[in-house]
């Protein structure tokens, strides 16, 4: 068994694949579809208004040492030390 995402638009009834996706499927096969309606483009941007609200209402001091601290990779491979 193997799983496949691909993109489809339900219309009419029926799924239709949008793009062309290599299924290495025989024809006539059946198979069980999971449907997740989430807007891909929307998931995307919903992350990006998130991200850009990361340092709101912090100083740019606060800003300058997460950063820091975030970018600090001396203790990156401490091993438990």
């Amino acid at each position: 068994m193997s799983k496949h995402v691909v993109d489809a638009i339900y219309q009419d009834g029926a799924f239709r694949l949008v793009g062309a996706y290599p299924l290495n499927l025989e024809e006539g096969r059946r198979v069980q579809l999971v449907i997740d309606d989430a807007k891909p483009n929307g998931a995307k941007k919903d992350v990006l208004v998130l991200a850009a609200q990361v340092y709101a209402g912090l100083s740019k001091e606060e800003v300058l040492d997460i950063e820091r601290i975030a970018t600090d990779r001396s203790r990156f491979f401490s091993h438990g030390r």
